[in-house]
This record gives C-alpha cells, structure tokens and sequence, in this order.
C-alpha cells in the first residue's frame, strides 16, 4: 500500500502559534522546489544514469497519459525530476483516541482539517508523536513518497517515488494529478478515496494499453485483499467501540480483533497467496487504530466511486462532473452516495466483539 498524502503550501500563511512548524514545512517545501530539474534535459544528458533515464521516460509517458486517456489536469506537473537523497519526501503522523477510529484533525487555511499532520524534520515529528501519546493518543507515523500541492506548484517527480515498480510510478502520477482535478475542503476522506479511485482505474487503462503481463493484475489483487482484511477490521472495531461495554472488556476485545487481523493475514498469505510476504513487516509492528486510519481514508469508499464512474458509463469527464456535483453537496448526502457495501470488504458481522478468533 501506498501512502500518498497531501500537503498545501498555503498552510504556511497560519498564526504565530504554529509559526515554528509552518517555518519548516516552509523550508522543506521550497528545497525540493529548488532541486528540480527538467526531465527532457535530464533525458538527454548522457552523464544520466540508464536506469534513471528507463524511470523518467516512463513517468513523462504515465504524465500524458494521465491527461490524454483518464482526462487529467495538463500542465507541468510531474515533468521534472528532484532526488532528495532519502527514502521518502515527508512523514504523516496520524492520531486517534485509544477507542475511535477517528482521527485527531489538524487543520489549515485553504486544506481545512486534515487527519494527519506532515514532517520533514524527524526530530519535530518524534517530539509530537510522544507529546501525542502522553495524551493517551494511539500514533502512527507513515512514510510518504508524494503529495500534491494542489496545481500551487508544479510538482516534480521526485526519487522516491522510484523506489518501486513501474505500476507503483504511473499510480503515483495519476494519483497526485487527480487531487488536482478535485480537491473537498476539509473531507480527507473524500480526497483520498476519489483519487485512489482515479489511480486504481486508470492504472488498469494503463495496463490494457500496454498490454502488460498479468503479474501486475495479480499484486493488484493482493493489495485489494489486504486492504479488505484491515477494513473488515475496521467494521468491527467500529462495532465494538459502540458497543457501551466496560473499558476493560472493550480493551480486551480490541485487542482479540488485532490478533484476529494478524491470523486472518496468515491465512491469506500461507493459502490464497501461497506464501507471498510482502505484507509480513507491516504486520509485525504494532498494530493499532491510528495505523488503520489510511485504509479508511484511501480505500473506504472506492466501490462508491466505482459505481459512479459505472454510471457514467466509464466515461472520465462525465464522471468527474458527478464528483464534483457529491463534492458540492451536504455531506450526509455525500457519505450516503458513497457509502457502497463491497463484498470484498465487508466481512462476517459480529455477534461477540470480546470473543477471540
């Protein structure tokens, strides 16, 4: 699973009582701006790494297919190039109480209330992730190897968004522009769910276009079935939290659901996905709400978005019409738009949140 978050330049315009933070999202922002350069140069240059030229070609290509085929913005995004000599661009932390599901929102001028915060600075990021947990907060920090800054800036591809396969780079690309194409103040899940929604079926356009091997539908396939197992998780934990029992006994059963996770994993891996493991080091940290929150944000309505580009007969620009008019309405009526039960995702119901698997 990729984590591809968001980050606004314009929350750098907030008050003095965050200035210290906002100074350094500053000075992150503006280094990688800095250490752009054009690609098609960088294409040319025979002093060029060959492999790093293989990447890049592919990126241009995945660019104007994102704007040819699946209707995405056309500018200069995505057409230059910034190594930021390390594994990852920034680093999400996100929070939530020890029985919710929900995330503690941060929120900014322009991207109202997001679910997580970013850092470039690890020493800032570890100093809140303990500030947060001495509140009793449950944290999780996750890598993030792109975000969109919205069409402000013309964003580059950057070295860690190569780290992976070729799939991994043309979803990336499709991914970030769709939150270009379509941005809800203050709705992260919205956000994140259309433009996976964007990266999962333009990827599949992608494939068809190149006549890819089917090792690539496969790995989609796992990374669906994953995601199915944490949501259904997440439905039950939902249950539980809701539930009304004792602290203690609440306590107990969450964590039978999270042993419960990691035996339904080793099903997966061991039978269906005979033996692969690509998962297993996610799985072995630790597990808690706050690691889940992604998984609700980028996967949870992706079968409503399926069925709207359904509706629209797969045709992009009538799609997108109709997820701007959901975006444009009462957020009940979006939630309840949106809110399609997927059979991959949903799981057996809950009868007894404290019995064990």
């Amino acid at each position: 699973m990729r984590q591809c978050l968001l980050l606004i330049a314009s929350v750098l315009l907030s008050g003095c009582s965050t200035l210290d933070y906002y100074a350094h999202m500053a000075k992150g922002q503006f280094e990688l701006l800095r250490s752009r350069q054009p690609i098609a140069k960088l294409i040319a240059d025979p002093a060029t790494d060959d492999k790093l030229k293989a990447k890049l070609k592919l990126a241009l290509e995945a660019r104007a297919f994102a704007s040819d085929t699946l209707g995405l913005p056309r500018n200069g995004s995505y057409t230059s190039y910034a190594d930021l000599g390390r594994p990852w661009v920034l680093q999400n932390l996100f929070a939530t109480l020890e029985f919710s599901l929900d995330a503690v929102e941060h929120c900014f001028p322009i991207a109202g209330c997001v679910a997580y915060r970013g850092y470039y600075d690890e020493v800032r990021l570890k100093a809140e992730a303990e500030r947060l947990k001495a509140q009793g907060n449950e944290v999780y920090i996750g890598q993030v190897p792109a975000y969109s800054t919205l069409g402000w800036f013309d964003d580059p591809v950057l070295n860690t968004m190569l780290r992976w396969d070729d799939d991994e780079l043309a979803g990336t690309v499709f991914h970030e522009l769709a939150h270009q194409q379509l941005y809800l103040q203050g709705d992260t899940r919205f956000n994140e769910s259309f433009a996976s929604f964007v990266e999962q079926q333009g990827l599949r356009q992608w494939r068809a276009a190149r006549h890819q091997a089917a090792e690539s539908s496969i790995r989609s396939e796992r990374a669906d079935q994953f995601a199915a197992l944490i949501l259904a998780t997440r439905e039950r934990l939902q249950k539980l939290y809701a539930s009304g029992i004792a602290e203690a006994e609440m306590r107990s059963a969450k964590q039978a659901e999270f042993e419960r996770l990691r035996a339904d994993y080793r099903q997966l891996r061991d039978g269906a996905w005979q033996g692969y493991a690509g998962y297993d080091g996610w799985m072995a940290e630790e597990l808690n709400n706050a690691k889940l929150l992604p998984f609700g944000l980028y996967h949870q309505w992706l079968p409503g978005f399926a069925k709207l580009f359904d509706e629209a007969g797969g045709d992009w620009s009538r799609f997108y019409a109709a997820a701007k008019k959901l975006a444009d309405g009462e957020p009940a009526q979006r939630a309840a738009t949106l809110e399609v039960p997927d059979p991959e995702v949903s799981g057996p119901e809950v009868t007894d949140t404290s019995a064990t698997p």
